[in-house]
């Protein structure tokens, strides 16, 4: 059988005998819970009001841009 490996405590196990895919265990899955919960790990977000000044920033630049030729 193909092995894989468990992402919190990177033992390698059969994914068949696991009922926590992807995580090798329950505890293991409970242990990765408790990191997303305490913000240890998170997906990054791009705040919208930076955004929207970058934006403005190169809208302005191109209408400068424009002018010019």
């Amino acid at each position: 059988m193909a092995q894989v490996r468990c992402p919190t405590c990177g033992k390698s196990f059969d994914p068949q005998a696991s009922r926590a895919l992807p995580f090798c265990s329950p505890r293991c899955r409970q242990i990765d819970l408790g990191r997303w919960l305490n913000e240890d790990i998170s997906i990054p977000v791009t705040d919208l009001s930076e955004e929207d000044s970058i934006l403005s920033e190169e809208d302005s630049l191109r209408s400068d841009e424009s002018e010019n030729d």
